[in-house]
């Protein structure tokens, strides 16, 4: 099965896949998303406000992002964001923004449409006694949703953040088709570069598979611990 299997190509290349290429992968992935939950959790607070301006507004943005396919999303903003930039700071030529930055914009604005419904359930599944009993002690809404309701709505969000964290991380392999050099696209430019696809791209998903199986039981783990606390 394994005979005309190239081994040494991975031996080859493993230093450059994982110091240039997992490290883009993974930059990513964490930045991406603590951007997003941030984002995500000031959305889900504005789609239950009681402003119907601040309400349709996000779900209306929400409903667009989680409407579109992601590469769709890369190419539309790797290509739209440099002419965005001039605009705002009134340049005549489109603003270097790089590939890296590019992605992180997109996934970013991407992955806090889908932090938004998590962190909204989430809010939601805190009762509503205790947004009460906040205001009862004098707290005003932010301090409220600060220091009770948010604190307990990560808990009970928090093994659902991270499924979809590992979804991030399985996405980021998109970018590749901006010419950036991810895991993938670092195992892209070895395989084309050697002519040997089917060891790299085998590699690739084995490597893709162990990081995210392991990072799926560490979320079971942590869900059946959240779930004796509670």
């Amino acid at each position: 099965m394994f005979a005309g299997y190239d081994f040494d190509v991975i031996q080859r290349s493993w230093v450059y896949l994982f110091r240039d290429g997992m490290t883009f992968t993974l930059t990513l992935t964490a930045l991406a998303m603590v951007g997003g939950i941030f984002f995500g959790t000031l959305l889900a607070m504005m789609r239950l406000s009681r402003f119907s301006i601040l309400s349709y507004a996000a779900g209306g943005y929400v409903n667009l992002m989680r409407s579109l396919p992601l590469v769709l999303v890369i190419f539309w903003f790797f290509f739209l964001v440099p002419y965005i930039g001039a605009w705002l700071i009134g340049a005549k030529d489109p603003v270097k923004v790089g590939s890296f930055m590019s992605c992180l914009i997109t996934f970013t604005m991407f992955e806090a449409a889908y932090y938004c419904e998590i962190m909204r359930a989430g809010i939601q599944s805190v009762a509503r006694g205790q947004v009460w009993a906040g205001y009862a002690l004098g707290l005003n809404y932010w301090l409220t949703m600060g220091k009770i309701v948010l604190p307990q709505a990560f808990r009970n969000m928090l093994p659902v953040l991270l499924t979809q964290t590992v979804i991030l991380f399985q996405d980021t392999s998109l970018v590749y088709v901006i010419s950036a050099t991810d895991f993938l696209g670092a195992a892209a430019k070895v395989a084309n570069r050697d002519y040997r696809l089917v060891e790299m791209y085998t590699f690739v998903a084995a490597v893709y598979f162990i990081i995210s199986f392991s990072l799926s039981l560490l979320v079971k783990q942590l869900q059946s611990r959240i779930a004796i606390i509670r």
